[in-house]
């Protein structure tokens, strides 16, 4: 197929990169500044513009990867332009109501991974969640998911928006609970390398294990010594976050002993 790509951010770039590697040509990129598209378009050998009066109107699909509080203002500035194209956002949040009324045929690719510009990503693991107008919309939407992920779902706007939640618990939360952890331990002196076999183990426990099941730690056990000692030598929003989450950690254990 035949894309042209509204954004130049980190969901575009892994995004565009897996499509080139699968065999699809990138007509274009367009970015809100024109230094961002050309670094993306120098990847995929193709043209960047800034300018939404320049924007190929001759391509299979556009793909809307913009900020979600900018989206609905962006379609309304393309859809004259693209209206005869297959138009998809990437959003974990907004609705594909989005296009309703503005084009034809429209959709929802969401590719639920973490990405930055500068690391690459295997897009066949990544579940691609879909949506779209109507059944051919679909089928064809279907069809390019299937070209680029072994793994795509059929999920309704509301279904993905608590996916996308719980996405941000699993993955924003936690990672920044690892720069929490990096701070107090750059207070001591002690580098975060040190934490990393850790990470790896809690991560792959996972995969053979409940979140649930998997929880160790002093707030499972409520080992109370061990809490007030570790939420004393905190301040501020920390010592917040140590207490609400050593909270929700008792409150889960003691559930499920009572189960």
């Amino acid at each position: 197929m035949n894309i042209v790509w509204i954004g130049a951010g980190n969901v575009a770039t892994q995004f565009a990169l897996a499509c080139r590697d699968v065999g699809h040509t990138t007509l274009q990129v367009y970015s809100r500044t024109l230094q961002s598209a050309e670094m993306l378009a120098d990847s995929l050998d193709c043209d960047a513009t800034d300018d939404v009066a320049a924007v190929r109107s001759d391509a299979d699909v556009y793909v809307f990867a913009v900020k979600d509080s900018a989206l609905e203002d962006v379609i309304d500035n393309f859809s004259p332009r693209v209206s005869e194209g297959l138009c998809m956002h990437t959003s974990g949040s907004m609705s594909m109501d989005v296009f309703r009324g503005k084009v034809s045929r429209f959709g929802v690719c969401y590719p639920m991974q973490t990405f930055s510009k500068k690391r690459n990503v295997d897009f066949r693991c990544i579940p691609l969640f879909v949506e779209a107008s109507d059944e051919c919309v679909m089928n064809e939407l279907r069809v390019f998911a299937e070209s680029i992920s072994c793994r795509v779902y059929e999920l309704t706007t509301e279904r993905r928006k608590i996916m996308h939640l719980a996405a941000v618990f699993a993955c924003n939360f936690v990672n920044h609970c690892y720069a929490l952890s990096a701070e107090l331990l750059a207070e001591a002196g002690i580098d975060f390398d040190v934490m990393l076999p850790l990470i790896d183990e809690t991560a792959s426990k996972v995969h053979a294990m409940s979140p649930l099941s998997a929880q160790t730690g002093p707030a499972v056990r409520y080992d109370k010594n061990i809490l007030d000692f570790q939420s004393k030598n905190l301040s501020g929003i920390k010592r917040e976050i140590y207490e609400l989450m050593s909270e929700s950690i008792y409150r889960a254990a003691s559930n499920k002993q009572f189960k």
